[in-house]
């Protein structure tokens, strides 16, 4: 499956290294300081945690000394630049950014969905790009956690992206790489534009780019087709955007490349009827093959699909869990079956066939429930649950959550990860880490009292759950307000600490037994996070199973998370089959994320490798049943009423 960077990028990078002389792979820059210095202003900035890599750049958190503000930290090593085109791009990002991301001065005020530009500088061996730093990751990460999200929340993002682009094309600048990747949040979950790499402005009216560039998925045709592009581009990528959001894959993606993009010269793609139809419209006026036929900005935020319920904002939850608007059970998540969102069976039959933008059609259909929809060379063509191909049904029918919450998933990626046989000797672990796939929740304090009354846990947000032994579960936000109560059968219900029903006094005076017993004896593991905004919309994951044995406890969120606390040595795994990611805290409390491909590529730890093979030695305890006769229980009472200091 391709998703690949930003072609312009891959070619420069190719070129770039393919044209360098031996020589220069001599001229290493030096390592990075602990404290950078502007050479012009002398303000010093403190290098704190690394955010991630990509083309040229590494990010650091940077925190200005003299104000406190914590930046992100786009760094560069000169030695990538070596080449005229190179430098004239950077260049060229950088004014480009500047223009529509920075104060133009102390009164006036940036675009509040485009990231911040605070400045720039450079010294004899790196350039550094200070930018708004925010902190829930991309897009790209929310996309892999939860796929398709609901509509109210596409329209909620969509609406931000759609004004945040329209602002830099009232200001002539074309961005060319509207994806999910280069989507930012912040931690009020607003969406911010970044990444102008391939950005570029319009000089005159009429003019139109011939440069090849974009991300495969995301590329529009009349790029591909090389007749010239212009602001039409960054539409088709919100249509792709769109799709994406509301299907959970590109409407273009396939196994290749070369059909890829076949695909988008065709305009070929497939919408499942779970869209409904005004959104299914806009998709098509987006998605147009003639640029001249696509709305533009204005007349997107216009379209009917906006009319819909948006909510004001989106708690942090939502990065894994579908809000609590969205959803009126979460029995699937504990194993039970569950109805798909959409039933094809009682669907009407109709056989209507209709032109590009389907109006009428839509009319009349607007109380109805949808149906699936073919596109082809701009023509749309309803499709039959019969009629649909087998790829198309199993979209239809996708379950939200595997009935096993993702273990036969982890089970195969921890499986191929370990027959790689990652530990390697000297290995450097900077290679393989990514914090971009950190974990939303983990558990940072937990405490048996199973014996009596059940497992108490503290999220890494501060929340605070607990699993009764009848099977109920009870969690208090992290606000010590909302409260959030679990049935044995999966059944949710809210309420608040000021109101709640009668039967639950007893498990609310345990939980807040639980919750002062942990904040009063109990360390948190990876600390220092910032607490999550919920409110009545948010849905926390819950731990669903646990168990504990000679080596350390097993702690399995509804999210598909996967814990295993260590007791000896106090180390910590923290498994995400979605991200497809392991974090690591060592001994020393250190909090590091490795993508297991990363892992297969780059090597791990001897340690590391040890953990993820007794983690995989668990999960399949947990698929086939017999994870129960590992549990060891105390055997005195003093035992019973220990718990593990985390």
């Amino acid at each position: 499956m391709y998703s690949g960077k930003p072609i312009s990028k891959d070619k420069y990078a190719a070129r770039h290294k393919a044209e360098r002389p031996a020589s220069d792979y001599a001229k290493v820059p030096r390592e990075l300081e602990q404290y950078i210095v502007d050479p012009t202003t002398k303000k010093r900035y403190l290098r704190g945690r690394f955010l991630g890599k990509g083309g040229f750049a590494k990010c650091y958190e940077l925190t200005d000394m003299e104000t406190k503000e914590v930046l992100a930290g786009k760094i560069i090593s000169k030695t990538m630049l070596t080449k005229p085109h190179q430098k004239e791009k950077m260049s060229m990002e950088i004014a480009i950014h500047r223009s529509v991301g920075q104060k133009k001065d102390f009164l006036s005020e940036t675009h509040k969905h485009i990231v911040g530009f605070h400045g720039f500088f450079e010294d004899a061996d790196y350039i550094y790009i200070l930018l708004e730093l925010c902190r829930r990751r991309s897009m790209m990460e929310l996309h892999k956690r939860r796929k398709a999200l609901t509509e109210p929340e596409v329209r909620y993002f969509m609406k931000q992206i759609v004004e945040g682009c329209k602002y830099l094309h009232d200001n002539k600048i074309i961005h060319r790489d509207l994806k999910l990747g280069n989507l930012f949040l912040n931690d009020d979950m607003e969406v911010k534009i970044g990444d102008f790499g391939l950005a570029t402005r319009v000089e005159n009216e009429g003019e139109r780019k011939k440069t090849l560039c974009g991300t495969p998925n995301y590329i529009a045709p009349e790029v591909l087709n090389k007749k010239g592009h212009s602001f039409e581009v960054d539409v088709w990528s919100l249509g792709c955007i769109l799709f994406t959001l509301l299907v959970g894959k590109p409407p273009f993606e396939t196994q290749s490349l070369q059909d890829t993009y076949k695909r988008i010269k065709r305009n070929e793609y497939y919408i499942p009827s779970k869209v409904s139809h005004s959104a299914q419209l806009l998709i098509i006026k987006l998605l147009r093959p003639d640029p001249s036929t696509r709305p533009n900005l204005k007349q997107v935020l216009e379209d009917d699909f906006f009319e819909g319920f948006t909510p004001n904002h989106l708690p942090i939850s939502s990065l894994t869990m579908a809000p609590r608007f969205a959803t009126t059970s979460s029995a699937n998540l504990l194993g039970l079956p569950r109805k798909p969102l959409n039933e094809l069976n009682s669907q009407e039959q109709q056989t209507t066939s209709v032109r590009k933008d389907k109006t009428e059609f839509l009319e009349k259909m607007s109380k109805r429930r949808s149906l699936g929809v073919r596109v082809c060379g701009g023509e749309s063509k309803l499709i039959q649950p019969g009629e649909a191909v087998a790829e198309e049904l199993k979209d239809e029918n996708q379950e939200e959550v595997p009935l096993d919450c993702y273990l036969s998933q982890l089970h195969s990626q921890l499986t191929s990860c370990l027959d790689s046989k990652p530990v390697r000797i000297n290995v450097n672990e900077d290679d393989a880490e990514d914090p971009a796939s950190v974990p939303v929740y983990w558990v940072g304090k937990w405490v048996d009292y199973s014996d009596k009354y059940g497992l108490g846990y503290q999220l890494s947000d501060n929340s605070v759950g607990v699993l009764f032994n009848d099977q109920t579960r009870l969690i208090l936000y992290q606000d010590g307000e909302n409260l959030q109560y679990i049935e044995a059968d999966g059944a949710e219900h809210f309420h608040t600490l000021k109101g709640y029903p009668g039967n639950l006094e007893k498990k609310v005076t345990l939980l807040k037994y639980f919750l002062s017993y942990m904040n009063d004896h109990l360390l948190k593991a990876g600390a220092g996070t910032k607490a999550a905004r919920e409110d009545e919309s948010g849905r926390l994951p819950f731990l669903k199973q646990w168990f504990r044995t000679q080596d350390g406890i097993v702690l399995h969120l509804t999210n598909g998370t996967l814990q295993i606390n260590f007791f000896k040595c106090h180390t910590k795994i923290i498994v995400c089959p979605l991200m497809a990611a392991v974090t690591y805290i060592d001994e020393t409390k250190r909090f590091r994320t490795f993508p297991l491909k990363n892992i297969e590529k780059y090597g791990c730890s001897k340690s590391l490798a040890k953990r993820l093979g007794y983690a995989l030695k668990m999960v399949g305890c947990m698929q086939n049943g017999t994870h129960k006769k590992l549990l060891v229980r105390a055997q005195t009472e003093n035992d019973k009423k220990t718990s593990k200091k985390d």
